[in-house]
């Protein structure tokens, strides 16, 4: 059949992997560094892939091609699951991180005296933009959404919020475009049990706040949620 599809042009294409993981069919692939359409009947052609590409390297175009298959694409998604992607970037490859009891206890160090925490996160990737939307990891989440400077304004970071959460990091002011929409396909496709956003005093912060709000107000759900606020010399705001 003649129908709109993505085309890839491989010579702007820079390998960085977003095409991908912003494609929730599976329809696009890294091959030799470089985005692949992998399958027409993945692709159904609405190009959610278009503005994650920094390189501007998707476009449309019309031409034969098989029909978007919904039921091959809900067995491909399924047999993915938890498992690493076979193609993408390996930033972008969903995983969760199992801990024991014992890791987030101090360790010290003895030729340096230098104490170290062990670390509480417990999946890959935390970027907001890379993150799968439908990860397993999400299934009844305790989710923390965080402007990535807080980790590093508050030292006890990982035992404060990161513990027995599913983190979310991002930019507000830097990042481009906004959170809102990735934000609200979570919350409304997983069954998510609570949100704790950290965000820093500064202004431009009250972003990630913002898009949090109005995810959970698009969604439609009822779910508790909280707001910590970080000061520019690490101390927690009440």
């Amino acid at each position: 059949m003649i129908r709109k599809i993505i085309k890839i042009d491989e010579g702007k294409c820079t390998g960085c992997g977003l095409c991908a993981a912003a494609c929730h069919e599976g329809a696009i692939g890294m091959v030799n560094g470089k985005a692949k359409l992998l399958r027409d009947d993945y692709c159904d052609g609405l190009g959610d892939c278009l503005p994650a590409c920094p390189a501007e390297a998707i476009s449309f175009e019309t031409r034969e091609a098989a029909a978007y298959n919904e039921g091959a694409v809900r067995e491909h998604r399924q047999k993915a699951d938890d498992k690493p992607l076979s193609c993408g970037c390996p930033g972008t490859q969903s995983k969760t991180i199992h801990r024991s009891e014992q890791s987030g206890l101090r360790s010290c160090q003895a030729d340096t005296h230098i104490e170290e925490n062990g670390s509480m996160l417990s999946q890959w990737p935390v970027q907001i933009k890379l993150v799968p939307v439908d990860a397993p990891y999400f299934k009844n989440a305790n989710l923390l959404i965080a402007a990535d400077c807080t980790a590093y304004a508050y030292g006890d970071f990982h035992n404060r919020f990161i513990r027995n959460r599913v983190t979310l990091i991002g930019c507000p002011k830097l990042d481009e475009g906004d959170y809102t929409g990735k934000l609200t396909e979570i919350i409304s496709n997983n069954e998510i049990k609570s949100v704790t956003v950290v965000r820093m005093e500064v202004p431009c912060c009250g972003g990630i706040e913002n898009a949090v709000k109005r995810a959970l107000q698009t969604s439609g759900k009822f779910i508790p949620w909280q707001v910590v606020t970080i000061s520019t010399d690490g101390s927690i705001l009440e």
